[in-house]
């Protein structure tokens, strides 16, 4: 039996890379895990494949973070299934690359609308939930690249440094509710996210982010890590 048993999850974007991970990790230390994708049939792969390699129970629905609407639906899943959230990680996030003069103001809308926006709407979803039951965790898969600009990253910079703000003040909004609220802010993760970044050993693999989830939730109530950089140890030399 897991330390998460009788706990409930919503992991956004976890048909694959981190959140795919984390979800798996969740869900064999005994937490009913809810999941969402973009795609419908992806998403529900997904469940089928986490539910057979760890035995849990998982439900999942396709989910644009974008839209207010299909994110109150997959928090409705939860409560159908499983009575409600305990823990939520706001993982969906896109990445589009161009200098600030060349980037599609469509791209622009997408990143800052799903990155950022994504995040609030189901932050504000799950805030009253988790007071209902005493207090909760929400855990922000956010990036080195909301400290340090780079060319060609106006935009997920611009996402990605607004997260950080975003969650710090939603921390000290809620910390006496009992809900608990973290950014954990990866370098290079050897995952599909850009087209173009092959994957490498020496990369921070989906599972040490997982792990440091789980380390996260296992620490006791009184004690909270705010924001957390994660590094591979050793990267290549220049």
């Amino acid at each position: 039996m897991g330390f998460l048993q009788n706990k409930v999850a919503v992991v956004t974007g976890a048909t694959k890379g981190i959140g795919r991970a984390v979800a798996g990790a969740l869900a064999r230390e005994g937490a009913g895990v809810v999941i969402c994708g973009r795609e419908e049939a992806s998403t529900q792969a997904a469940v089928r494949e986490i539910a057979a390699g760890t035995g849990g129970q998982l439900r999942g629905r396709a989910c644009d973070v974008r839209d207010r609407g299909q994110v109150a639906a997959l928090f409705a899943l939860a409560d159908e299934e499983f009575g409600g959230v305990d823990v939520v990680i706001n993982n969906a996030g896109v990445g589009r690359f161009a200098s600030t003069e060349t980037l599609p103001v469509e791209d622009w809308h997408f990143m800052l609308e799903t990155n950022l926006t994504g995040v609030f709407h189901c932050c504000q979803e799950a805030l009253p939930r988790m007071k209902r039951r005493g207090g909760g965790y929400l855990i922000q898969v956010g990036s080195l690249a909301g400290k340090n600009p780079f060319v060609g990253g106006s935009a997920y910079n611009a996402s990605k440094f607004g997260l950080n703000g975003f969650a710090e003040a939603m921390m000290l909004d809620h910390r006496y509710d009992g809900i608990r609220v973290t950014n954990v802010c990866p370098g290079s993760v050897s995952t599909d996210f850009s087209p173009g970044m092959p994957k490498a050993d020496w990369k921070i693999q989906p599972e040490d982010i997982a792990d440091i989830v789980l380390n996260l939730l296992r620490l006791p109530d009184r004690t909270l890590v705010s924001y957390l950089e994660v590094r591979p140890s050793r990267p290549p030399r220049k």
